[in-house]
């Protein structure tokens, strides 16, 4: 499949089109600038024949049987399998993911399918006793309708997947709008994939398109009953507003502040590895990326020299070199909002143990400590390489730093004693934290998601039942009731 070349269209009711908007979105390789494709925008329009195909297609596909269904996933499957090589040197070329982000990428779109391929069998229905004598309680899983999907950059292809085959799945149609920054990757790609699956036409569509062009169409059109939204907090809480004014249930999986916790019986070599890579990873755009980094005072010093030492090795440049571990960030606003974190933090008397360049949009890695508790910086998201290293005295005060923050996504600590760091886990307001692990992780069949500003509700496992499904309840009555009047 020549990705770039044959996908740089929208996908609307089966057929490959352009779209009607004014203007282009330039496709291009963040790190050497490279033209990748030109996609005309969709329109409002657009969105709305997306919706409405979407809408025609869904009961039939509802109606189908589960088995049957079942068997799209397991040929989409399969597509990526023969095609895994060329989707990871596309996402390699699209996002500046290196080719070890991208492959883990790709693996893990395929643990996501796999986990897809099930749950058209596990819409269970119930039976529920009632009071009422010859009355019988029938409680159905039915799919909720069309589901809209609106993904991010950092991991495009993981997201779209996550929220896209699951709801498929589960008897839904969907329209997906990707990234302005990752449209083939994103969302074109997809389509692709499930069309050579022999997904009926109409069930997924894919506009690429910004909100510089269709507003809110995305969220406050009536079709669809579900959004599920990636990405900033600042734009989901648009999204939930205009969520609710409309009656829609909003999946929200939004940015992380994370902390990865080094207690003082942790081992020091083990915990710099995971730091390094829960900070790193991606040029540090994900986010479950470690932020902040506490450590203990008493190991404070052996783990800043192996953890500085450990960076300052960190290949940073081309992303197609199997050895670069730092690619570039996504476009020169995101350098230019990096540097400009970085600008603050010291102006607020941090320092620099290791003060990478900035190049264009290669920002190489970059390590801060001494932050004052009551720096700006710490309570926000950097989405780029840059680590802030944070001492404290005793479990008490680690506890404390981790949870003043806005955010409550990912999180880990390291002990030597498992219950300990499990008891630790425990009074610490995140939806997901690690013991002696990294903070980027992400498992089909467990439950994801964050608290406080870091989103709402869950997806994975049995969670892609509750957030694409809703129950109905249908009685019947055996025999007479008996009413007053």
């Amino acid at each position: 499949m020549s990705f770039f070349t044959d996908l740089a269209r929208q996908y609307i009711d089966g057929e490959w089109r352009d779209g009607s908007g004014s203007w282009d979105n330039i496709d291009v390789n963040p790190y050497n600038g490279e033209k990748l494709a030109s996609i005309t925008i969709a329109t409002r329009g657009e969105v709305d024949l997306a919706y409405r195909a979407a809408e025609r297609a869904q009961k039939e596909w509802a109606a189908t049987n589960p088995y049957t269904r079942r068997l799209v996933f397991e040929r989409a499957l399969r597509c990526i399998e023969e095609h895994e090589q060329e989707i990871t040197e596309a996402i390699v070329a699209e996002l500046g993911s290196t080719r070890q982000k991208a492959a883990y990428e790709v693996h893990l779109a395929m643990e996501f399918l796999r986990e897809a391929v099930h749950l058209p069998l596990r819409t269970e229905g119930r039976l529920i006793t009632s009071p009422v004598d010859g009355k019988e309680n029938r409680v159905y899983r039915v799919p909720v309708g069309v589901v809209g999907v609106i993904t991010p950059f950092d991991f495009p292809f993981l997201l779209a997947v996550k929220s896209v085959a699951p709801a498929l799945s589960l008897g839904n149609a969907v329209v997906l709008k990707p990234h302005e920054e990752a449209p083939v990757c994103g969302g074109a790609l997809l389509a692709r994939v499930f069309e050579n699956a022999g997904l009926p036409g109409g069930l997924l569509n894919v506009v690429i398109t910004d909100v510089a062009e269709i507003g809110d169409a995305m969220i406050d059109h009536p079709v669809p009953k579900v959004i599920s939204f990636s990405g900033s907090d600042t734009i989901g809480r648009h999204v939930a507003t205009v969520c609710a004014a409309h009656f829609k249930h909003a999946i929200l999986e939004l940015g992380g502040n994370s902390a990865l916790t080094v207690l003082d019986d942790a081992d020091v070599d083990y915990a710099v590895d995971a730091a390094v890579y829960s900070r790193y990873v991606h040029q540090g755009q994900v986010c479950m990326a470690a932020n902040r980094i506490l450590v203990d005072r008493k190991v404070e010093k052996e783990f800043t020299q192996k953890f500085v030492a450990k960076v300052r090795a960190l290949k940073a440049g081309d992303p197609s070199d199997p050895e670069t571990v730092i690619g570039p960030v996504i476009n020169s606003a995101q350098a230019d909002a990096v540097a400009a974190a970085v600008e603050q933090a010291v102006a607020e008397g941090a320092t620099a143990l290791v003060n990478g360049r900035i190049s264009g949009n290669l920002v190489e890695p970059i390590v801060l400590t001494g932050l004052p508790s009551d720096s700006a910086v710490m309570g926000r998201e950097i989405f780029g390489p840059v680590a802030l290293l944070i001492p404290f005295d005793g479990e008490e005060e680690a506890v404390r730093l981790v949870n003043d923050n806005p955010y409550g996504l990912s999180g880990a600590v390291h002990t030597s004693d498992v219950e300990r760091g499990v008891n630790f886990a425990r009074r610490i307001a995140t939806g997901v934290i690690h013991v002696n692990d990294g903070t980027v992780q992400d498992e089909p069949a467990v439950a994801f998601g964050g608290e406080k500003h870091s989103g709402l509700g869950r997806l994975n496992g049995e969670q892609m039942v509750e957030a694409f499904t809703t129950q109905k309840w249908i009685s019947v009555q055996h025999g007479r009731s008996a009413f007053p009047f």
